[in-house]
């Protein structure tokens, strides 16, 4: 107690143990995404078991270089617009990104982000490719306005927002932990081994917020699902089943 008074009169007690600093999350903002897109997984990464610190990366924020990606843990491209216009703007990148994730670092990929770890065109992050949801016979959505559609997350019915999501086709015999699949059974979400990294994906917009809903006319009751976009996250991040 003496010692307390002590403290207290020369202006106060010991400073508390701060622990381990939280792991750091590259987002990209840039043209390759669209407004509001990178906030939302930003949101997620933040509020994950792994709570994430954000730094966003890109033309207007932090560079993305070997040094930037070498203080992080994850690199999460987010959604954008088309592919090819977002590939016109990542491929300056991709051998950076790549050689990162090879090397033990994680991907996780929101939509677009999702076609682009595919190879035709992207980052060639996967053992196969990616393709247009939209264009399956048997598809939920047929075009590519945004939209409120079902799926199964692992085995469970959901229902998310959908805007032209990529779909997953991976070579016979690889293993990966699939996610999420489509109602006909097509690879939806996925999490993978790259080299001595991981990468995470998803076709829905697991990050959707309300206001992606009200936005578009949605419905946004029972479709605002982070924790499937934090079972994304962990899985990949922590190599889990």
């Amino acid at each position: 107690m003496v010692v307390l008074a002590v403290l207290v009169a020369l202006g106060g007690m010991p400073a508390a143990s701060a622990g381990p600093p939280r792991p750091l999350a590259l987002v990209y903002r840039g043209p390759a995404t669209v407004p509001g897109t990178a906030e939302s997984v930003a949101e997620v990464l933040r509020t994950s078991p792994s709570r994430f610190r954000i730094e966003y990366v890109g033309p207007a924020d932090t560079p993305i270089t070997a040094e930037t990606l070498s203080r992080a843990t994850v690199f999460a491209q987010p959604g954008g617009p088309s592919l090819r216009r977002a590939w016109d703007a990542m491929r300056p990148y991709a051998g950076l990104v790549r050689d990162w994730v090879a090397a033990g670092g994680n991907y996780l990929g929101f939509c677009v982000g999702g076609y682009l770890a595919g190879a035709t065109p992207g980052y060639n992050l996967l053992p196969g490719d990616t393709y247009q949801y939209s264009a399956t016979p048997g598809a939920s959505v047929r075009d590519t306005r945004a939209a409120r559609s079902p799926m199964l997350w692992r085995g469970r019915p959901a229902e998310l927002y959908f805007q032209d999501p990529p779909a997953f086709d991976l070579v016979a015999g690889h293993r990966a932990t699939v996610l999420g699949t489509y109602v006909g059974g097509e690879i939806a979400a996925l999490a993978v081994d790259f080299g001595r990294g991981r990468v995470g994906v998803t076709g829905p917009h697991v990050e959707a917020d309300n206001s992606w809903f009200v936005d578009d006319g949605l419905i946004p009751f029972g479709a605002v699902r982070p924790d499937l976009a934090h079972d994304l996250i962990e899985t990949t991040v922590h190599r889990l089943p």
